[in-house]
C-alpha cells in the first residue's frame, strides 16, 4: 500500500531531523529523484513540515525579539509556499501515474486530491512523534503522561483511518471509479499584482 511507504518515509525524515534538532541544519534528501521520485517528494515534503513545526514553536516564545519574530514570520511564509508546491508536485506524480486510466461513467471526484491527504498524513506523523515525546517525559506528572497517552492513542487511530482512506482513494482512481481534478493554489498574498499592499509598494 502507498501509505505504508509514505508513513515509513515520514518517520525517517522526522527521526533524521531530530538527530540534530535545529531548524538551521542542512537538508539532504535520502531519496534520489531519478531512482525513486515518489520517495524523493515524500521525504522533502515531510522535512518542510518538520522544520515549519519547529518554526511555529519558536515564534510562540513570548520573549522573542520582535525583529527576530518578523524574520521568522517571513521564513514561515516561505515554508508555507514550499509546502503547497510540494503538494502540487505530488499530485502531478499521481496525475501522471493514472493518466491512462479510463474513467467510468458515473465516476465521482473526491473532496480533496490525494496529495492533500498526504499533507495531512505528514502533519499527523509529526503530531504522533511529539505526542509520544510528551507521553514518555521523565519530568512530567502522571496526570500529564496519562492525558498525552490517551491523545497519542487517538492520533495513532487517526493515522490508520487516514491511511486507509488515502489508499482507498488511490485504488478507486486506479480503477476509474474516482477521478482526479487538481486546482493549482491561487495564493494572492505573495503576488505583487494581487496583494494591494505589495502592489502599492511597486508604484
Amino acid at each position: 500500500m502507498f501509505t505504508e511507504k509514505a508513513n515509513a518515509i515520514f518517520k525517517e525524515a522526522i527521526d533524521t531531523y531530530h538527530l540534530v534538532n535545529t531548524v538551521d541544519q542542512p537538508f539532504i534528501n535520502k531519496y534520489d529523484k531519478g531512482e525513486d521520485l515518489l520517495g524523493h517528494l515524500l521525504y522533502r515534503k515531510c522535512w518542510i513540515d518538520t522544520v515549519q513545526w519547529h518554526y511555529e514553536d519558536i515564534i510562540r516564545d513570548p520573549q522573542i525579539d520582535p525583529v527576530a519574530a518578523l524574520t521568522l514570520k517571513r521564513k514561515i511564509d516561505a515554508s508555507n509556499q514550499d509546502r503547497t508546491d510540494m503538494v502540487e508536485y505530488i499530485d502531478s506524480y499521481f496525475l501522471e501515474k493514472y493518466n491512462s486510466v479510463e474513467v467510468k461513467e458515473g465516476a465521482t471526484i473526491n473532496t480533496e486530491s490525494p496529495a492533500w491527504g498526504v499533507d495531512r498524513l505528514s502533519i499527523l506523523a509529526l503530531k504522533v512523534y511529539h505526542m509520544n515525546e510528551e507521553a514518555t517525559r521523565t519530568d512530567a506528572s502522571d496526570t500529564h503522561l496519562a492525558a498525552c497517552k490517551t491523545k497519542l492513542d487517538i492520533l495513532l487511530e487517526q493515522r490508520v483511518d487516514l491511511s486507509t482512506a488515502i489508499d482507498t482513494l488511490l485504488e478507486d482512481i486506479s480503477k476509474g471509479d474516482k477521478y482526479m481534478k487538481v486546482y493549482k493554489q491561487m495564493k494572492m498574498y505573495n503576488d505583487d499584482e494581487l496583494n494591494p499592499v505589495l502592489r502599492n509598494i511597486k508604484k
